[in-house]
């Protein structure tokens, strides 16, 4: 008999939880919580054609600009590092309302917002207020890896949107590009994410690029003679963004982060760093910084690419899981609350 209660409580629960992923009340409790957990099943009735559609945009945007990949991943991970993957980076500014688009690490820096609104758009005709613009985050980054070379893993969706944004939060919790191991650390471990976990998800700097601006620093270690100072290679920056400046509008030239196989999604980022030839300097820290267990897994990878896989995609499983706000909704537009 006791087993027959906890059996019919485990199915109203589970009902009670995909009833959620409809529903559009501010008082209603989203997943994520011990209560309701992240799944990978909760669109299979509500909005089966959900990862298709997502997965035939991004296939779209990432044809027509390779580098589109690198965006869409980076806001998942810009989302999640804010109050938790919820959505909170695609809101847009109002008059009474201040988002995290203009937060120092994503002003003029992250791409990607007009995919997510094509991506939004058509989900809203097949099933209208039924997929969270948190879960087609995760789901674009998936295939945005995915498309580029890289690893598959199911993504266990079930997100709410949040009503707000945290522009604070924006600016003090993602990490910097000049930044310590140390401090890459310590906002990884802020948001419940281990080191192994930091040395993984700096792997997604495999494609993509940046801006001069953002590896400045690197630009001013010609004359050092350490082992991991590769000076040809900073030559070769030095003289990219001094031609640049002159030539584009403020000097945003913009460099590959991996020069080796730019629109690959692959382990040559850990080769390059064993090489000196990591592009931003919280890339290339990883192995000349005081920590021998970043190094020795940046050795790991670098040697095995099946194991970079491997960690890349249970760590982007643990990211997308830090839990953003419990009370939430499914957002008509992504860039405003219903």
């Amino acid at each position: 008999m006791e087993k027959q209660y906890l059996v019919l409580w485990i199915v109203i629960l589970n009902l009670s939880c995909s009833a959620l992923a409809g529903s559009t009340s501010r008082s209603k409790q989203g997943y994520g919580d011990n209560k309701c957990p992240l799944r990978k099943d909760v669109y299979q009735n509500s909005c089966p054609e959900a990862e298709s559609i997502i997965f035939s945009w991004v296939k779209k945007a990432v044809f027509q600009d390779p580098r589109m990949a690198a965006s869409l991943l980076r806001l998942h991970f810009h989302d999640c590092f804010v109050n938790g993957c919820d959505a909170s980076v695609l809101l847009d500014d109002t008059e009474g309302f201040v988002g995290e688009k203009t937060a120092g690490p994503n002003l003029n820096s992250l791409r990607g917002f007009e995919v997510i609104d094509a991506i939004k758009s058509e989900l809203e005709t097949v099933c209208p207020q039924t997929v969270s613009c948190a879960d087609i985050l995760a789901i674009a980054a998936r295939d945005s890896v995915v498309l580029s070379g890289g690893p598959s893993w199911e993504v266990q969706v079930g997100r709410r949107d949040s009503f707000s944004a945290n522009k604070q939060a924006a600016n003090n919790d993602i990490p910097a590009p000049n930044s310590t191991v140390e401090v890459l650390l310590a906002k990884f471990q802020n948001v419940g994410l281990s080191l192994r976990d930091m040395v993984a998800l700096s792997g997604g700097h495999t494609i993509g690029k940046a801006r001069c601006t953002t590896f400045s620093s690197r630009l001013q270690n010609s004359g050092s003679k350490s082992a991991h100072v590769n000076l040809d290679f900073i030559s070769s920056l030095q003289q990219l963004c001094s031609s640049g400046g002159r030539n584009t509008n403020n000097g945003n030239t913009v460099a590959h982060l991996d020069l080796v196989s730019p629109a690959t999604f692959d382990n040559q980022y850990y080769v390059n760093l064993l090489s000196g030839e990591g592009l931003l300097p919280s890339d290339q820290v990883l192995v000349t910084g005081n920590n021998d267990q970043t190094r020795q897994i940046v050795q790991t990878y670098a040697e095995d690419p099946y194991a970079f896989f491997e960690d890349f995609k249970n760590s982007m499983l643990r990211m997308g899981s830090i839990p953003g706000s419990l009370l939430g909704q499914i957002r008509r537009n992504c860039r405003s609350v219903n």
